[in-house]
């Protein structure tokens, strides 16, 4: 089993410092969103361009770190259009350019009306959501098909795609088997309604999507006065050793990414994982 963890949760930094760390954890895969984990020399965030990448993706090369995928996470609903249209052209240059990491995906969840705060709106769950969603992945679409790159789409209980039915209905409506699969993050899928029902959840997932899953985010839970609360993997209430042994079964050729998990977590969540694989 693959294991990798987001760039930015294991550091913030100049290329090679998040290298370095990464390598140092135990890591040989990556989910980087270059403009929340990389600063250039002056501190700033970079953004992903054609001048960039090639030595981005060469610092990744050097070091045996594999990009298992490019995250250009953005609001396909979001209000302010300008803003929209920016973070479109943005998944664009990631789908153009995602060939020099060697890595086929670019990510991204799927909104919500209440705009850069991405928590629940009732509007969320409509047909008239979930077409506006559609139409903004249907122009991304030609771009992943120009360039032979992937979208990963990656559904959310707060989001438009909120559940694995919904997301399986819009990859119908997509009808493109190669250039769109799919991220799982079971954590995302709960409510404070629903959280028993995860393992139920998670199996739905995989028998649903199968091989179209090439990204699956290890999160854990507690439950807080009633309500949903990620922690570090490891720490919660999630049966992993039921899950992983899920996924040996049914797609078990993915990529399983750490995401939210404390720094001072990481060596120990890494090793709570390895131990049940």
């Amino acid at each position: 089993m693959k294991i990798g963890i987001r760039g930015h949760d294991a550091k913030v930094g100049q290329i090679e410092e998040v290298v370095k760390t990464i390598k140092d954890y135990g890591f040989d895969y990556v989910q980087l969103v270059v403009n929340k984990a990389l600063l250039d020399k002056n501190g700033n965030k970079m953004i992903l361009n054609g001048e960039n990448a090639p030595l981005i993706a060469k610092a990744f090369k050097d070091a045996n770190l594999n990009v298992a995928m490019l995250g250009a996470y953005f609001n396909p609903v979001h209000s302010n259009k300008e803003k929209l249209r920016n973070t479109i052209e943005y998944f664009k240059t990631n789908l153009k350019l995602a060939s020099l990491f060697d890595c086929k995906y670019v990510g991204t969840e799927t909104g919500s009306y209440n705009d850069d705060k991405w928590t629940y709106n009732p509007k969320n769950h409509t047909d008239e959501a979930f077409n506006e969603v559609k139409g903004v992945f249907l122009e991304l679409l030609e771009t992943a098909k120009k360039y032979k790159s992937t979208i990963l789409i990656e559904p959310a209980y707060n989001h438009v795609i909120c559940n694995p039915k919904r997301l399986k209905a819009l990859l119908d409506e997509l009808n493109d088997e190669e250039h769109v699969k799919v991220t799982i993050d079971i954590y995302n899928l709960l409510n404070n309604e629903n959280y028993d029902n995860y393992k139920e959840i998670f199996k739905e997932c995989l028998l649903l999507f199968k091989n179209k899953i090439k990204i699956i985010h290890l999160k854990d839970f507690v439950i807080n006065e009633g309500k949903v609360v990620q922690t570090d993997v490891g720490k919660g209430i999630v049966d992993y050793c039921y899950l992983i042994k899920l996924l040996k079964n049914i797609c078990d050729d993915v990529v399983c990414i750490f995401e939210g998990v404390k720094s001072e977590s990481i060596n120990y969540s890494l090793a709570f994982i390895k131990n049940l694989i």
